[in-house]
This record gives structure tokens, C-alpha cells and sequence, in this order.
């Protein structure tokens, strides 16, 4: 079976790929080093999804406003789809984010700008909405300079990527599901611990400070709102952020600080 993996370069992406792989399967990488531009006409997808039987979209942008982010994903999810369609795939499959719809930061409306695009769109869907990854504590630590570490107050309960990226080939693979069951990992955690084990794994000392955002969206990032909603069923991961993080340290990719 031929799936397409936009972002197969990407953190997740590679891991999908990975899977797909050791699956049997045969994986399509969309990237602009494969000749495919997402954005711009989605130059090369015809080509590229000939035969494709499957789309496993996991592209990102890093930007943290609504406008870049809903123009980002709104324009990929429509060149996928009408690529798709054009080229008969039977399956698209998206990964999008917990809490959404109950957090109203600028990214999160981009993700939102995709799964309605998605649900409009011409090729049957499945949308999997996972929380944060476990490494979601060092991007945010490398997005602020040194000496301060400026963590916001956020509770989050976050999975391994290698296991998003499983479960993405899983429904990849079987029929659409339309929204599937949120992914989250096997335990609760507070972001700001997470950056201080982190910190402390890399031997890196700098000043943590946690600020929580304002208003309604700082309320929803340290409740619940990045939770998977209390009573719902649905898969969770099994590697625990500390167990991720002895892994990281025991196969040398922490990176020693000062």
C-alpha cells in the first residue's frame, strides 16, 4: 500500500515514515527536497500521489498567530485534497491537536481552519487529535534565550511521538473514521516541571519563569482545556516523560549545557 506522509521530514513525519516501513508499506514523502511544494499550487502532488492510496498529513509551520497559521494550514489541507481526489485516493488522515476548539490561541485556530477544511473536503477523512509531545518541553525551552527560561503555566499530558506516529499508520491503513478518539499520553504533567527535569538532564542552569497567559486561554492552558475531556474514552500512550527523558540522556541525544 502507497501513503503519503506530508511532513514526512518533520519530527513525527519521520517516524511515520519509520512505521510505514517497517509495516510493509510503501511511504511517499511530500517535501520540497522530493519536488513537491505544499503551499504554492502543490506543485508535484499529482505526480507524486500516483497511486497513493492513503494521506497522512502531519506538515506544521512554527508561528504562534492565527493568520499565518490559518493561511499555512488551510492552504495545504486544500492542495492535498484536491490533489487526492484528482488522483483517487481513498483516505486522509490528519493530525491535529487536544483542546483546540477550548484554547483559543493563534495556532491552534490554523489547526481548527484545517479539520473544517478536511471535513469539507472531496476524499473520505479521519482526524486524530493528540496532546503535546514529550518534546514540547524543549521547544519551548530553545524558543526563549538564555539566561531565562519563560515557561508558561500549562497542564498537558504528553506522548511519544513514535507512538502518535503509530497510531497514525494504524488508521492510515483501515477505513476513515471521521474524528477518532484523542490520543494523550499515560499521565498528567505541569510544562514547568517538565522544562525543569529537562533543564536538569542537560545539566543546564537557567532561571525558570513561569508566567501564566492571560485571560480565558491562560485559564484553559492550566485547567483542563489541553486535556482530554473527563470521561471519554480513547487510546493512550505508554512511555511516561520521565521515561522518554532517561532514554534521551541513556542514547546521547541531550544535548550538555552550561
Amino acid at each position: 500500500m502507497r501513503v503519503a506522509v506530508a511532513g514526512g521530514t518533520g519530527l513525527v513525519g519521520r517516524y511515520v515514515v519509520e512505521e510505514l516501513v517497517a509495516g510493509g508499506q510503501e511511504p511517499v514523502v511530500l517535501s520540497r527536497s522530493r519536488g513537491v511544494d505544499l503551499l504554492v499550487g502543490g506543485a508535484g502532488l499529482d505526480a507524486a500521489l500516483d497511486g497513493v492510496e492513503a494521506v497522512v498529513d502531519v506538515s506544521n509551520v512554527t508561528t504562534v498567530g492565527a493568520r499565518k497559521s490559518a493561511a499555512f494550514f488551510g492552504t495545504v489541507g486544500r492542495n492535498l485534497l484536491d490533489a487526492g481526489a484528482r488522483a483517487g485516493v481513498r483516505h486522509h488522515v490528519v493530525l491535529s491537536i487536544v483542546g483546540i476548539d477550548r484554547v483559543g490561541l493563534g495556532y491552534y485556530q490554523g489547526k481548527l481552519r484545517q479539520e473544517a477544511v478536511v471535513k469539507e473536503g472531496p476524499v473520505p477523512w479521519t482526524v486524530l487529535r493528540a496532546t503535546q509531545f514529550h518534546e514540547f518541553a524543549g521547544q519551548t525551552l530553545d524558543r526563549v534565550p538564555k539566561p531565562l527560561a519563560v515557561v508558561p503555566r500549562m497542564r498537558t499530558q504528553p506522548v511519544a511521538a513514535r507512538e502518535v506516529a503509530q497510531h497514525l499508520v494504524r488508521l492510515a491503513t483501515g477505513p476513515a473514521q471521521g474524528m477518532a478518539p484523542d490520543l494523550a499520553g499515560p499521565r498528567v504533567e505541569q510544562l514547568v516541571d517538565m522544562v525543569r527535569r529537562l533543564l536538569r538532564a542537560r545539566h543546564e542552569r537557567r532561571l525558570v519563569l513561569p508566567v501564566r497567559m492571560p485571560g480565558a486561554v491562560g485559564a484553559g492552558m492550566n485547567g483542563d482545556g489541553l486535556l482530554p475531556v473527563a470521561g471519554e474514552t480513547g487510546p493512550r500512550g505508554v512511555q511516561t516523560y520521565d521515561e522518554w527523558l532517561a532514554q534521551q540522556v541513556a542514547q546521547g541525544r541531550i544535548a550538555r549545557g552550561g
